[in-house]
């Protein structure tokens, strides 16, 4: 090999490493790039971040695209290398070649592109987009068959993959997100609930976070006005079922402020009102509605209050705005509620907690993953795993915990001792 072919052949080879470095930098900043910073730039009129959307939207045809590319310009590089190496040393040249070949494609189209590209992700999204879209459109008809291919050999094992579908959902990627932020330390774990609060309303229904009928504060309409008045000022809540002949048959809402008012219209003489004139019309929810949408409910009747029935119209319960408000923000307390302390952390480690305490508030103030597929109270877990209703003095070991029955009513767990011996925290 002459001096001129020799400049030109490792004039080549740089070349193509180059064109290596840009397409695995390409390949990690796509793929890393931040689609919210996208969003917003591209809602401020930048062209490149609305590029980058387009790419990302379908990121198969991309990654296609670029290793395509990579391998080709590696590939070619490799053979250029092979065929200087042989005209210099012979045949020991293909070693030597396979040596310094995979260090520099390891090196210098690898490591140190993607490096900076992680480093300068967004940056290097936007720089590379428009060579991007040039490159897709000359590779297309290739990629489109290689994934073809591709699908064809995976549906062949049973495996079947739709063309919209994602690894990830939008949900799942926003989690992840959150917990990695809250574990290097960028956000304290209140704030981590909070949001991981709103991400799962859409996983919840009804049913999992309403009050129990047996918990649920009633009034028999049948009774007179003035002992209607009198169990409505000694409740603690403002809004209370009213109802008639069996508790099933729920007859109306009353308001204490509507209540209040009426009677006072009528010169302080609560037989002087109709109760049921007073109350509002019940309004009653699936217990399968999913939190979100029960939710927008809320908001679009403009309402706070919802009686909860199975597929049967039986009664099941109650839903309020701020039962759901709770599960984003936490416990919501004011000078009328009740403090049940339903979490009690013991000196020796143990926890005594209210057998009737949801399992999530319990994971979430211990971050504990008691799992809360199968049950939603506590007491519930015991029995769902115990397959019987313990009696006191009994003790169950699962999910990584000791679980003691310290007190019963009737067939109500109502007090249990929980000792954390491998309980797992909740993932971050």
């Amino acid at each position: 090999m002459n001096t001129l072919g020799l400049g030109l052949t490792i004039a080549a080879i740089f070349g193509l490493i180059m064109c290596s470095a840009f397409f695995s930098g390409s390949e990690t900043a796509l793929t890393a790039a931040s689609r919210a910073r996208m969003n917003r730039l591209a809602e401020e009129k930048n062209k490149r971040a609305a590029q980058v959307l387009k790419l990302t939207d379908n990121l198969e045809r991309t990654i296609g695209a670029l290793l395509l590319g990579n391998n080709l310009v590696n590939i070619l590089a490799s053979a250029l290398a092979t065929s200087l190496f042989l005209s210099l040393f012979g045949d020991a040249g293909v070693f030597y070649a396979t040596f310094a070949m995979t260090a520099i494609v390891l090196v210098f189209g690898e490591v140190m592109p993607k490096t900076y590209a992680i480093s300068n992700t967004d940056r290097f999204a936007l720089t590379v987009t428009p060579i991007l879209r040039v490159l897709i459109w000359l590779f297309a008809p290739v990629t489109m068959a290689v994934q073809w291919v591709v699908r064809s050999v995976l549906r062949l094992f049973g495996i079947d993959i739709s063309e919209h579908a994602n690894v990830l959902s939008a949900h799942e990627e926003l989690r992840g997100a959150i917990n990695l932020h809250h574990r290097e330390g960028d956000m304290i774990k209140r704030d981590r609930d909070m949001l991981g609060g709103i991400l799962d309303l859409s996983d919840l229904d009804v049913s999992d976070i309403m009050v129990h009928r047996k918990n649920m504060t009633m009034i028999d309409a049948s009774q007179s006005n003035e002992a209607i008045v009198t169990e409505v000022l000694g409740a603690p809540h403002t809004r209370l079922p009213l109802w008639k002949g069996e508790p099933d048959n729920i007859v109306g809402v009353l308001h204490s402020k509507d209540l209040l008012r009426a009677v006072a219209g009528a010169g302080w003489k609560p037989d002087a009102i109709k109760i049921l004139d007073v109350a509002s019309e019940p309004w009653f929810v699936p217990d399968t509605t999913p939190l979100q949408a029960q939710l927008n409910a809320f908001l679009r009747r403009k309402a706070h209050f919802a009686l909860v029935v199975d597929e049967y119209g039986g009664l099941m319960g109650l839903i309020t705005l701020e039962d759901i408000l709770e599960e984003i923000v936490g416990d919501i307390s004011d000078e009328h509620d009740i403090d049940r302390s339903r979490i009690r952390i013991q000196s020796d480690g143990s926890v005594i907690v209210a057998g009737l305490l949801p399992i999530r508030d319990l994971n979430r103030a211990l971050d504990w993953s008691l799992p809360d597929d199968e049950a939603t109270t506590i007491a519930g877990l015991v029995i769902h795993e115990a397959r019987a209703i313990p009696e006191v003095g009994q003790a169950f070991n699962f999910h990584g915990g000791k679980f003691e029955i310290l007190r019963r009513q009737r067939n109500q767990l109502a007090v249990l001792r929980i000792t954390p011996n491998r309980i797992r925290p909740a993932a971050d």
